[in-house]
């Protein structure tokens, strides 16, 4: 839900005429759920965009009255040349590739209270990760001011019936789109080993869930496996590995044969959780569901399709 310049999407939400606008919608209300991630949707200070596409949920059913968005680093100026063209102040210069500031952020619905205490670590600097790779492949002028995070990550406690359960939410940026030294690989490995070293650090408890897109696939893809291969089979985790309707986990819509289809979004919720089931919303092409995607290819909505997951909570039933 990002458009190419700053208010339009809350123009295109308000206008009421937007097909994928409405395929969002129509996903969004058909699984319903509690708590709800977005991805992709452009950040404004007032958050006048989120609250015109709450309307359209609580419209169709789906009423998610707390909410929370904050300034992503997508279109963020550093200042400096990253991409050594010569030029600064365009989209790949900024702290997250955005052709603005505010560019296909995150937002975070819920129909539960958000609590005190949402931890923003998007400024954090990649330089300062425990055995981040950032020196490996940026000089000392942009050590001093990149950011780790692609789009944002934040740890945001929400309160489900006296517990607090701990989201950490994450958007890593793609591993392509660079050269030799695999420098958006690089970091997007290390988008994810800096929640690893949260959790083994005693700094986040259970109960908690890692959810996001951490733009890596187990199998496929250019990713760099290591680390997420580690967080797959980490004691303080556990994967459901969530299917669609063909029994696939694969989550994005890419192009064939290459990368093809590909698992980038996950829900990982720590292992004292109990997850009553898993899924990701990918309708077979002759379901009645499938139209419920958009577009006649299904990807009306969006090439990401929706990781759903339902858990239950000592104490508080299942969500």
């Amino acid at each position: 839900m990002s458009r190419d310049g700053p208010g339009r999407l809350l123009r295109d939400i308000l206008r009421g005429e937007d097909d994928q606008i409405d395929a969002v919608v129509a996903v969004i209300a058909h699984l319903d759920p509690d708590i709800l991630l977005l991805q992709g949707i452009d950040y404004d200070a007032e958050g006048h965009a989120l609250a015109a596409l709450a309307d359209q949920l609580a419209e169709a059913g789906s009423p998610y009255p707390f909410r929370l968005a904050l300034r992503p680093n997508t279109g963020q100026p550093t200042g400096l040349d990253l991409d050594g063209n010569g030029r600064s102040g365009e989209a790949r210069d900024a702290q997250g590739y955005g052709r603005f500031n505010g560019a296909g952020g995150m937002a975070l619905l819920s129909r539960y209270p958000i609590g005190a205490g949402v931890v923003d670590h998007s400024a954090f600097l990649w330089r300062d990760l425990p055995g981040g790779h950032a020196a490996d492949v940026l000089n000392a002028e942009v050590l001093a001011v990149q950011r780790l995070a692609s789009v944002a990550a934040w740890e945001v406690p929400v309160e489900v019936e006296g517990q607090v359960l701990r989201l950490l939410t994450t958007h890593a940026t793609p591993p392509v789109f660079d050269g030799p030294e695999d420098r958006n690989g690089r970091r997007n490995e290390d988008e994810l080993r800096f929640w690893q070293w949260r959790i083994e650090s005693g700094a986040v408890g259970p109960p908690f869930a890692l959810m996001g897109v951490l733009n890596a696939d187990p199998v496929n893809g250019d990713a760099r496996r290591g680390t997420l291969m580690t967080m797959l089979s980490h004691p303080a985790l556990q994967d459901p590995v969530a299917t669609g309707a063909a029994g696939g986990s694969e989550t994005a819509d890419f192009s064939d044969p290459d990368p093809g289809n590909l698992r980038v979004s996950y829900i990982l919720p720590s292992a004292d959780l109990e997850v009553q089931d898993a899924g990701v919303f990918w309708p077979d092409p002759d379901s009645p569901d499938h139209a419920i995607l958009g577009g006649s290819d299904g990807n009306g909505a969006s090439r990401h399709r929706l990781v759903w997951l339902d858990v239950e909570l000592q104490g508080a039933g299942e969500h």
